[in-house]
């Protein structure tokens, strides 16, 4: 029997509360451990991998010493994007296991590692000689992205005006925000982007329609 200590990282908060990113991670996990292995523990991270404080691996690797155990992680870039962090942790005389590289030894781990860190740094340098070109040219940067940023922005107003007639009595006559997403979704109002209305999404919608021109309700 092999006993193992699970380290998943997700870079930001929100990957965290979504779960998308640690689902994946904790399947690649699943898969690999075989019906005589144990998983003595999971810790999960939230954290770039560029960054070298690491509380809670730093927890997972005391917990491996301690309990005679593996640190196992899904994948390689989930652990660090940096050859010589991943250096330091094997240093740390705990054996470490990547699931989706079952087989692969401390050397190999090196080298993928090294791999991964020079099409990074290759794949930053080819971005900052194309913006620089994209720059030389006179070509103005962002642009699309502020035309989108736009265009959502009249979409999201037209859409709190064509409601407004129906939810501002709701708001005048004191409903909760939560009261009143369940009455449109009973009706069978569609949301926009076809969503359905949570509390929140009412929320926003009161906080828009205090700023954007409302035509007088007969």
């Amino acid at each position: 029997m092999t006993r193992y200590v699970a380290y998943l990282r997700v870079s930001t908060s929100k990957q965290q509360k979504s779960g998308l990113g640690l689902a994946a991670q904790r399947a690649s996990i699943t898969d690999f451990l075989s019906d005589d292995d144990e998983l003595v523990a999971e810790f999960v991270e939230t954290a770039s991998g560029g960054k070298d404080i690491r509380d809670e691996l730093w927890n997972a690797i005391r917990m491996a010493k301690r309990e005679s155990a593996k640190l196992l992680i899904a994948k390689l870039d989930r652990f660090s994007r940096k050859v010589s962090f991943i250096s330091r942790i094997m240093d740390e005389g705990v054996d470490l296991v990547v699931a989706e590289m079952p087989t692969a030894t401390d050397f190999q781990l090196h080298i993928f590692a090294a791999l991964a860190q020079e099409e990074r740094r290759l794949i930053s340098q080819r971005t900052k000689a194309a913006l620089a070109e994209a720059k030389r040219r006179g070509v103005k940067l962002g642009v699309n992205g502020k035309q989108l940023a736009q265009e959502n922005k009249r979409s999201a107003d037209e859409f709190a005006i064509n409601l407004a007639p129906i939810v501002l009595p709701m708001l005048d006559a004191g409903m909760s925000y939560r009261a009143i997403a369940d009455e449109l979704n009973r009706s069978c109002i569609p949301c926009f982007r076809d969503g359905k209305f949570h509390p929140q999404t009412i929320k926003n919608l009161a906080s828009r329609l205090k700023i954007v021109p409302v035509p007088a309700l007969c």
